[in-house]
């Protein structure tokens, strides 16, 4: 299991590859591989899906240098690239400071 080091690593060194759900939002949204870098320094675990359907992920908080909110679902599941489950700029009206879901 990755910890949260280690996936900041992969997402700071450009160790990542998308599933095929993460590459449609990220082209629609215009994400570019540079922010996810730069959202790797900084990143924090919002939510932990420990049974999720394929296996354990958690989704993740980091900032670009532009100050762009990011959220990045990933696998924790030890492996060579990170794997990127999804990924979207949040909705500030759906966040509270993009950490926690508004009820």
């Amino acid at each position: 299991m990755k910890t949260l080091l280690e996936i900041q690593y992969q997402l700071q060194a450009g160790e990542f590859e998308f599933t095929r759900h993460a590459f449609k939002p990220a082209v629609e949204q215009n994400i570019s591989n540079r922010e996810m870098i730069e959202a790797g320094v900084n990143i924090i675990i919002i939510e932990d899906y420990p049974d999720d359907k394929y296996s354990h992920s958690c989704l993740l908080l980091g900032f670009t240098v532009a100050s762009r909110a990011l959220h990045i679902q990933v696998s924790m599941l030890d492996s060579y690239l990170l794997k990127i489950i999804t990924i979207y700029e949040p909705i500030a009206t759906e966040w509270i400071n993009y950490k926690t879901r508004k009820e």
